[in-house]
């Protein structure tokens, strides 16, 4: 029997009332359906009639299928989790502008015949390793789906940042981000980064608010090491961010970014392409 994982995020499916709905109606179709929200809103929880709360953690070793619901934050969180377990994720957009997701709500009707189908085409996301090396040691290790920023947390930082050894670029600015292509049109789409298709495999770096003209963006092959070293000065703090999971940088901190053997795999369930979706969310391009 299928399993399936239906992940809500509480803050946008209030009171699961989406979820009761998808949960009763999944299981009307003889699948196995477990609840699991990504966390609970208040201390007094409402399950929903006939269901109970579980944690994903628990349920994703025997999961066929993670279910989303929720904004595209829901979805990198998600990622996460289901990726080191190769599951894939079907994703119901209850977010903004929800890039990442393709079904809405209303959509419930295709949502069950995909997920009680035999097979469905996946799209594969790629990831990336990120590691903080201070004085030459590992001191924060994670992955992301979408991207990795380095800031400065009131100030200006200057940063260095390298392909393998090769010297990219050096400017003093707010920070820098580095991007898959999922990652694209979030965080540095915001700073001029480009958009790219999130099915190619490239790693890109994007300044943020450079005081340099020469600081631009750079779209790098899959393979490469970008190391980014980071100079804060006295008194200065800085953090970084993965997939928005914060850390405190120090400075002389390294971040070391490379491509993940960790990838996302997620249900295509949506016939328009990444450009008529670019245009539906932003309006014509």
């Amino acid at each position: 029997m299928k399993k399936i994982a239906l992940c809500p995020n509480p803050l946008r499916d209030l009171d699961l009332a989406y979820s009761e709905t998808l949960y009763h109606r999944l299981q009307d179709r003889g699948v196995d359906v477990v609840l699991c929200p990504l966390h609970y809103v208040t201390e007094e929880r409402t399950e929903p009639e006939g269901a109970e709360l579980r944690a994903l953690q628990e349920q994703i070793c025997e999961a066929n299928l993670i279910i989303c619901i929720g904004g595209d934050g829901t979805i990198l969180h998600l990622a996460r989790v289901a990726a080191p377990y190769e599951v894939p994720i079907l994703t119901v957009n209850m977010g903004r502008k929800g890039f990442i997701a393709e079904l809405e709500p209303e959509d419930t009707e295709k949502i069950i015949a995909i997920a009680t189908a035999d097979t469905y085409p996946l799209e594969a996301r790629m990831m990336v390793d990120v590691q903080v090396l201070r004085g030459g040691t590992a001191v924060y290790e994670d992955f992301a789906l979408n991207d990795v920023v380095a800031r400065g947390w009131t100030r200006l930082v200057d940063l260095e940042v390298y392909d393998d050894s090769q010297l990219i670029t050096r400017f003093a600015g707010d920070g820098i981000i580095v991007c898959t292509p999922t990652g694209s049109t979030a965080y540095s789409m915001s700073a001029g980064g480009p958009l790219i298709e999130p099915t190619a495999k490239t790693l890109s770096i994007t300044p943020i608010c450079a005081h340099a003209l020469i600081a631009k963006s750079f779209v790098l092959a899959p393979e490469r090491a970008v190391t980014i070293k980071v100079t804060l000065g006295d008194g200065k703090r800085g953090y970084l961010a993965v997939d928005g999971n914060s850390f405190r940088l120090e400075d002389q901190d390294e971040i070391r970014v490379t491509q993940s053997k960790h990838i996302t795999r997620l249900v295509k369930a949506s016939e328009q392409s990444f450009y008529q979706i670019i245009s539906d969310k932003l309006g014509e391009i």
